[in-house]
């Protein structure tokens, strides 16, 4: 298959489409998730979810330019959030979630290091962080609906014809798109399912 010129590779990379994505995540999180002391956790990693994902698509690489002050912002302001609600137990809960997460991940990216890279363990850590903080059974339910996208994203692609069981694929956006399906379930019907 012949390469594709890198304008029409990367169009979702332009700056007024990841502006219009930026827009719809905010919108979709603002709906979504509601109006909670822990709404702009959620808004600061719709938009940087929107950007890594962007740049996994086009490189397969998750900047530390973007994990990083991400991870700072969203820990201070899930702190900000414990401070309002006192919710001290979920704050930890969050801090030990991103540890297993990110363990579990780096744990994967050594077994296969074809699979995952670095950048997928730090998103998994982040990620561990917010999910986390929402409860245990959101952290399950978005490592899992991560692969699961991820695994069914592989598989069209063979199917249709532009990918082999050996191409890699960008898992970041597949690991955000789970994150965000956790999230939501979890805040919208979480006392429902138990979750």
């Amino acid at each position: 298959m012949a390469a594709e010129p890198a304008a029409t590779a990367r169009w979702w990379q332009a700056p007024g489409v990841l502006a219009g994505a930026c827009a719809v995540a905010v919108a979709l999180t603002l709906l979504l998730h509601g109006w909670r002391a822990d709404l702009p956790a959620a808004l600061v990693l719709a938009v940087a979810g929107v950007l890594l994902a962007a740049e996994d698509l086009a490189s397969h690489r998750l900047p530390n330019a973007v994990l990083a002050p991400t991870a700072v912002v969203l820990t201070l302001l899930l702190v900000v959030a414990a401070l309002v609600t006192g919710a001290w137990d979920a704050l930890l809960r969050a801090v030990l979630a991103a540890a297993a997460c990110g363990l579990g991940y780096l744990l994967l990216a050594l077994l296969r290091p074809a699979g995952l890279g670095m950048g997928d363990v730090k998103l998994g850590a982040l990620l561990g962080a917010w999910l986390g903080w929402l409860g245990w059974g959101a952290v399950v339910l978005g490592a899992i609906a991560g692969f699961v996208l991820g695994g069914l994203a592989g598989l069209v692609l063979i199917v249709a014809g532009r990918a082999t069981r050996t191409t890699a694929i960008a898992f970041g956006p597949w690991m955000l798109l789970g994150a965000a399906v956790a999230g939501a379930v979890t805040v919208r019907l979480g006392p429902v399912l138990g979750l």
